[in-house]
């Protein structure tokens, strides 16, 4: 059974002094997330600021970081955008690369119904043979994929698996129990990581992981081991510091971070900010850097 792993990293892209996509900081970066309990990369993700990169840019990144990983862990590139045909065309592009699957976001701002949302993804399904993530974020797209429509949709061999950042754990339990076995539900919200495990989730699409990794890698091995307690309690440790890197508008908080922990990654582009001074301060103390 094919699998992305259980800690996946929406990876950050990393930037130079002149908010220029830069790849030397991107190899530290990957080496960085592969020794510090991440299962597999997530490139070109909202995280990873695709809104404001280029395709040319972003088919640069993709190939590096492949380069990069060079088959030690999977890599997921973002290809979908509200432009069906554009879409296709862009997985086309990106399937040249090497890249172990792709993401595929729900279409936003055109607000499609449920068949459309079916048949958006079916399309771009049937334009490749990598296997494809889901993802439904209704607070950035304003739409839902509804878990029939998930449903209906994983029943397309190469579409294996959804990022869900509905924060509905009704959903997605619904999600789990109506597909197959190998179908693979993961939350996309740092916080919700242990309750979508509980309902049979497979793990997580993170932000936190590009400094809590090996600590959200334990809390994960802890509930599959049937160490519950110990789950539980890694969860309660890791919560607050999670909730710390979306106190603004990510990925400001984890860039910041990870700029102060030494692994340099630039600032965001606009219409993105960094952090004020106050909020560095509060970020600082909360993750305890």
């Amino acid at each position: 059974m094919m699998t992305f792993g259980n800690v996946l990293t929406a990876m950050v892209t990393p930037f130079d002094d002149q908010n220029e996509l830069d790849l030397e900081r991107t190899e530290i970066l990957v080496e960085h997330l592969l020794k510090n309990g991440t299962d597999g990369l997530v490139v070109g993700g909202t995280t990873g600021e695709s809104p404001t990169l280029t395709n040319a840019e972003k088919l640069t990144l993709y190939k590096r970081v492949v380069e990069i990983a060079d088959g030690r862990i999977p890599v997921i590139a973002g290809t979908g955008s509200n432009n069906t045909f554009a879409s296709i065309e862009f997985t086309k592009q990106v399937e040249r690369l090497g890249v172990d699957g792709v993401l595929t976001v729900a279409p936003y701002y055109n607000k499609p119904n449920q068949e459309g949302i079916y048949q958006h993804f079916k399309a771009i399904a049937e334009s490749t043979t990598l296997p494809i993530m889901l993802y439904n974020i209704p607070g950035r797209s304003v739409i839902n994929v509804e878990p029939e429509t998930t449903i209906a949709l994983s029943k397309i061999p190469n579409i294996v698996a959804v990022k869900e950042s509905s924060q509905d754990l009704f959903m997605m339990t619904k999600i789990i129990d109506q597909t197959d076995d190998d179908f693979m539900l993961y939350s996309g919200d740092d916080g919700f990581t242990l309750p979508v495990l509980s309902v049979g989730g497979k793990g997580i699409v993170s932000v936190s992981s590009h400094l809590l990794g090996n600590e959200m890698q334990e809390m994960v091995k802890a509930y599959f081991q049937g160490d519950v307690g110990k789950a539980a309690a890694m969860h309660r440790y890791l919560l607050p510091k999670m909730e710390a890197f979306f106190k603004a508008p990510s990925p400001s908080p984890v860039k910041t971070a990870l700029n102060k922990a030494g692994i340099l990654v630039g600032s965001v582009r606009l219409p993105l900010v960094p952090l004020s001074a106050e909020e560095e301060k509060q970020l600082y103390q909360d993750v305890g850097l």
